[in-house]
């Protein structure tokens, strides 16, 4: 297969050749590795990062790249340097740009998603033959660590925007969008145990640019980990937990599914497994030996007994732990999986986790460092949580898209409530200069897009469906509602029984009610409007999934709010916009001194400005007074 320019244009091209989305489990040689890398910091042999220096090309647009640059006899003596991970604009290439509603070309030029109007097809070329498109032309060179030797070799792209093609030893590999979500490939049959010349072609736009509309910069590039990964002979590559705490509050069940792929140059068989529940203190709860004997199978469920119960407070985690051994009964493969026991429901209307009523006390955070963007390290992610502690915060809502892997069990192990959203908003395809005007919304209900819009829903839920901690399963933000988010909805009930689906933008279109969304959702409805709704015996608890806009001197009603919980039990609480500003730390021309720079202050048009600016931390993560009116409601409300 060959890369193709037009798949740019076309929605119904989103990934080839990609390994389908799986569980973002971690796998190691014995247990043992796994105890050293916990404990001791040591490096799991099975895994070899690809981060750090790339060489790098940038051009304008997709006629003036280097097409040839994947080739093994390419000369790449005037290509420039660049860091893996980081956005291209903060190494120097190109104009940082903020956009909140508008797409960031509007008033540049005119363009329509493809099948939206009449007309309007991926053979306009919208974006591989627009005058400003920017490519990022990237190559590395590697040879295998010992660990990897011998081994299926996958590739892992944790996160690259906006659309990349991928080619090892002049072969091509691959083609992916979904800027957020993992996009991992096979690259056994044609790597080298040295000597191999990876190169990836990033594009700053593609028709994703339409599900991609979120309110902040517009960055490109390769801006999260990329990690080779070897896989043993016998690979549990997928693996869903399914905890179940009873209705008595007490008992525990757990059922177990799995996908396993064994090398097609294996010759052995017989092999199995041992699946082993432990408590915090590695007590032994329940044990399970069984053959790997087809490529999809289950445990049945299974009770366990008397269980702690996972929840904000005292966030009670067992561990899954799974060992495959070949038929001489060596152990080949180690996986440990966090598990945690709770029980979602509503009843009566009103959301109850462990049989009482759930209280959001949350906040929308968006992933930021004031001097690499959405490029966070771990100790970024480390800071907010204690920052979430501290404050009385108990829920987060991944504002608009899947985040980094390590945040999901950091909030396990926290005790973090979780709204997890997948990376879908096209807020300028149906409300424009505040209006709503959807006459060429997208996805709507128009099949072209129907499956991308899938593919970023399944890839979610796939990813992050063993963590207690994802009590809502949101299937975007702000993308008005048709029959594409209706079948979104219908995959995740038909899936997983344990989790509620949010989706705030059928307020817009209540002919959707019965089809999209458990809750009723809304963003910056007023304390009155929200006893309006509470006060007509409603079919669903109401949630605010954006409420408090903390710009400026801002949050003074918090209390408004806060005080409806003891009146109204079916207001369930909500999410504050947002916990920190997006703002960029550059040195100013004339004092030379560090100054934080928002939208709008690099030349970039359309823009909004300082609008980029509305957490209750600023981006260098200085606390704003905001912040205490949040530590004291939060505090005083807090229900556990």
């Amino acid at each position: 297969m060959e890369a193709e320019i037009r798949w740019l244009d076309d929605p119904e091209v989103f990934r080839v050749n990609q390994v389908p989305a799986h569980s973002d489990h971690k796998f190691y040689k014995r247990k043992e590795d796994f105890e050293k890398e916990k404990y001791e910091n040591k490096k799991n042999e099975w895994q070899q990062s690809l981060n750090g220096e790339w060489k790098f090309w940038f051009s304008q647009n997709a006629s003036e790249r280097p097409a040839d640059f994947y080739r093994e006899d390419f000369n790449l003596e005037t290509f420039h340097s660049i860091q893996v991970p980081m956005h291209i604009e903060l190494a120097g290439f190109d104009q940082i740009h903020y956009i909140n509603t508008m797409y960031p070309w509007e008033g540049h030029l005119f363009r329509r998603p493809a099948y939206s109007l009449e007309g309007y097809t991926p053979e306009q070329k919208s974006f591989s033959g627009a005058k400003y498109n920017p490519v990022g032309s990237y190559v590395t060179k590697f040879d295998l660590e010992p660990g990897l030797l011998g081994k299926r070799i996958h590739i892992c792209f944790e996160g690259v925007e906006q659309a990349m093609y991928l080619w090892l030893n002049g072969t091509f590999i691959g083609y992916a969008e979904d800027s957020f979500t993992i996009s991992e490939f096979d690259l056994t049959p044609y790597i080298r145990e040295s000597g191999n010349i990876l190169a990836v072609e990033v594009h700053k736009r593609s028709t994703a640019a339409f599900l991609e509309d979120q309110d902040f910069f517009r960055f490109f590039g390769i801006f999260r980990n990329v990690t080779l990964y070897g896989l043993p002979k016998c690979h549990l590559e997928d693996i869903w937990v399914k905890p179940v705490l009873l209705e008595d509050g007490q008992n525990g069940e757990i059922t177990v599914e799995w996908k396993c792929s064994i090398d097609w140059r294996e010759e052995k068989s017989g092999f199995y497994a041992e699946f082993a529940l432990t408590d915090a203190d590695g007590t032994i709860c329940w044990k399970k030996t069984t053959d790997l004997n087809q490529p999809v199978c289950s445990l049945k469920t299974e009770k366990i007994g008397q269980v702690i119960r996972w929840e904000y407070g005292n966030p009670y985690l067992y561990t899954l732990q799974v060992t495959v051994f070949d038929s001489d009964g060596q152990e080949i493969e180690y996986i440990p999986i966090s598990v945690g026991f709770r029980r979602l429901e509503i009843q009566n209307n009103i959301i109850l986790l462990n049989g009482r009523r759930l209280i959001i006390n949350g906040v929308n955070r968006h992933e930021w460092n004031a001097s690499s963007g959405r490029c966070i390290s771990i100790e970024d992610m480390k800071s907010d949580l204690k920052v979430f502690l501290e404050n009385q915060i108990n829920a987060v809502r991944t504002s608009h898209y899947p985040n980094q892997i390590p945040w999901y069990q950091m909030c396990d192990e926290n005790g973090i409530y979780v709204m997890a959203e997948a990376n879908l908003e096209s807020h300028g395809s149906w409300q424009k200069m505040g209006a709503i005007e959807p006459s060429w919304n997208v996805p709507g209900s128009i099949l072209q897009w129907q499956e991308a819009v899938l593919d970023r829903i399944r890839t979610n839920f796939e990813m992050f469906k063993n963590h207690p901690s994802i009590l809502f399963w949101s299937l975007g933000n702000e993308s008005y509602a048709g029959d594409c988010l209706a079948k979104a909805q219908q995959f995740l009930k038909e899936r997983d029984n344990s989790r509620l689906v949010h989706y705030e933008g059928v307020v817009n279109r209540r002919e959707y009610a019965d089809r999209i969304s458990d809750i009723e959702s809304r963003m910056y409805e007023t304390p009155e409007g929200i006893e309006q709704y509470l006060k007509q015996n409603p079919k669903k608890p109401f949630l605010l999934c954006e409420y408090m806009h903390d710009m400026g001197n801002s949050l003074g009603g918090l209390g408004s709010y806060i005080k409806l919980i003891d009146y109204y039990p079916m207001y369930q609480g909500g999410f504050i916009w947002d916990f920190i500003d997006q703002a960029i730390l550059i040195e100013d021309e004339v004092t030379g001194q560090k100054v934080l720079r928002y939208g709008g202050d690099f030349d970039d048009r359309p823009s909004d400005y300082e609008f980029s600016g509305n957490g209750i931390l600023f981006a260098d993560r200085t606390e704003k007074p905001a912040l205490q009116e949040v530590t004291y409601y939060y505090g005083l409300y807090q229900r556990g």
